[in-house]
């Protein structure tokens, strides 16, 4: 008998036990002490010395770790992954939306968004070189990319963007889409440092 999910679709799946059984020997190989700490995400993602992208990822642990005991266990990652990988949009929106909500005022500012996605960009590159979008054309500067956002999502033009204006201007807009919930989202990350990391 599998564990219920919630796919993309908000269709409830079962998630059989051997995919279960797989997270789990990941999970062990990543942190062999069943807990995975601060630290350790932090070295996961290469972002020691650059106090943005660290602040970004200590935003994402906060997020997983849903208990609040500053240590993310299988059943958190377990959960964490089950939504970046299956979870309805709407609900990875709100989960990216708390991430770059940094004083947790229920609005992000032009300020907090430029420091996301610098730390982004720097996650990035950590994780791969990258130095166009994927259809060959250049990549905008963290500025530019703030400012289009806000252009397409600001609908009231007060400089701050609510939850709503957030989830709908990504619903909206696929370039927005992909540069808030997508890269918001360290699944692709993920993959690519495990990628990476079976290479050497």
């Amino acid at each position: 008998m599998g564990q219920q999910v919630t796919n993309a679709k908000g269709e409830q799946t079962e998630m059989d036990v051997a995919e279960l059984q797989e997270w789990y020997k990941k999970f062990v190989m990543e942190c062999p002490s069943g807990t995975l700490y601060m630290h350790e995400f932090k070295q996961f993602f290469g972002v020691q010395d650059d106090r943005e992208a660290s602040e970004y990822v200590e935003n994402m642990f906060r997020a997983f770790d849903k208990n609040g005991d500053n240590t993310i266990d299988f059943l958190e990652y377990v959960a964490a992954l089950n939504l970046v990988l299956r979870g309805k949009l709407e609900h990875k929106l709100r989960w990216t939306f708390k991430i770059y909500d940094k004083d947790g005022n229920g609005c992000i500012d032009k300020p907090e968004l430029q420091e996301i996605v610098e730390a982004i960009y720097r996650l990035k590159k950590v994780c791969k070189s990258e130095e166009e979008e994927e259809d060959g054309t250049p990549l905008l500067t963290p500025e530019e990319v703030v400012d289009r956002i806000f252009q397409l999502v600001d609908a009231n033009g007060d400089g701050q963007l609510s939850l709503d204006e957030f989830i709908n201007g990504a619903k909206k807009d696929k370039w927005v889409m992909k540069m808030l919930q997508m890269d918001g989202s360290p699944g692709g990350w993920i993959s690519e440092r495990r990628r990476k990391s079976a290479l050497f």
